[in-house]
C-alpha cells in the first residue's frame, strides 16, 4: 500500500533563510579579514549583486539604488545578509529585498528603527514594490530624505 505525504511542515530555517545567514557570515568574515583603515568599495559589491539578480528584481534595485544614493549622498551602500542596503554611521537605514530571495511575489524596500520615519504612534517601515513608478520613485526618495534627517 503506497502513501502520500499531505502536509509536511517544518519549524526551522527555510533554504533562502539559510542562505542568507551564510551570505551575512561570509560578508562579516570579509570585513574583519581588511585592514584596519582600509578602503573596500562596498558600493561595488552592491551593484554586482544587483547586476546577479533576475531582470525584474535587477530593474527594481538599480533605480532604487539610484534614488537612495541621490537622495542620500550620506549613506554607505553595502551588503548586508546578501541585499543592498544603505548604512549611516554603520548602521543600516534601509536595504532592498528582491523577490526571488525568499521568493515572495513582490520586492520590498524595508527601513530599519535607526531610520526617523516616526509618525504618531504607528507607522510603515516596510513597503512592496511590484514595480516602480514615477510616483513611487517620488516616495522613495522622500522617505530616504525623511529616514536620515
Amino acid at each position: 500500500m503506497a502513501t502520500t505525504k499531505t502536509a509536511e511542515t517544518y519549524d526551522g530555517f527555510t533554504d533562502a533563510e539559510r542562505s542568507a545567514m551564510k551570505e551575512r557570515a561570509k560578508e562579516l568574515k570579509a570585513a574583519a579579514r581588511r585592514p584596519r583603515g582600509a578602503k573596500v568599495d562596498t558600493e561595488a559589491e552592491v551593484l554586482a549583486k544587483l547586476a546577479e539578480m533576475p531582470e525584474s528584481d535587477r530593474a527594481i534595485g538599480e533605480r532604487l539604488h539610484a534614488i537612495i544614493k541621490a537622495s542620500a549622498p550620506s549613506l554607505t551602500a553595502k551588503l548586508w545578509y546578501g541585499m543592498p542596503a544603505y548604512a549611516k554611521d554603520g548602521k543600516i537605514v534601509c536595504h532592498f529585498q528582491p523577490a526571488d530571495k525568499f521568493k515572495t511575489r513582490y520586492a520590498t524596500l524595508c527601513f530599519s528603527d535607526v531610520a526617523k520615519l516616526d509618525d504618531g504612534a504607528m507607522w510603515a517601515t516596510s513597503f512592496a514594490l511590484p514595480a516602480l513608478t514615477a510616483a513611487g520613485e517620488k516616495k522613495v526618495a522622500a522617505l530616504v530624505k525623511q529616514a536620515v534627517r
